[in-house]
């Protein structure tokens, strides 16, 4: 259950992120903070492979690389807009939208990997939909 110290960890750091771009991106473009804050991913992310002694060059070649490609292009896509929408529109606003990636992609596994859709899920999924329009729009 080492998956769960790891969730809670990236929660409490995540939790960060959205308010500390909004503020550097009311005096700094938001692509380059983009830049930035993901070069600081990727420079850690070097450092832990070469620690920790990862494949890195035999896993451009591998047989799911066009995977990992597919997933860096709808990332990139994914942050660069998820940093200039918090440049141009409220935290409170942008956050619990982009947040909803978190029902599609569960939907993405229901529905492409065979993953199990319990009542309870699809509760779940129902209500955290409820909670971002709440959340979000003012009425």
């Amino acid at each position: 259950m080492q998956y769960l110290w790891y969730a809670l960890l990236a929660l409490a750091a995540y939790t960060m992120v959205a308010p500390l771009t909004k503020v550097a991106t009311q005096q700094l473009p938001a692509d380059t903070v983009a830049f930035v804050t993901n070069g600081m991913l990727a420079l850690t992310a070097l450092v832990i492979i070469v620690a920790t002694d990862r494949p890195l060059l035999s896993a451009l070649t591998h047989q799911h690389a066009p995977y990992m490609y597919a997933a860096g292009a709808f990332l990139a896509v994914g942050i660069i807009s998820y940093y200039r929408a918090l440049a141009a529109g409220p935290v409170s606003v942008v956050v619990p939208i982009f947040g909803l990636f978190l029902v599609a992609s569960s939907l993405v596994g229901v529905v492409f990997l065979d993953e199990a859709l319990t009542a309870r899920k699809a509760a779940g999924v129902v209500l955290a939909v409820v909670a971002v329009f709440l959340t979000t729009f003012e009425g």
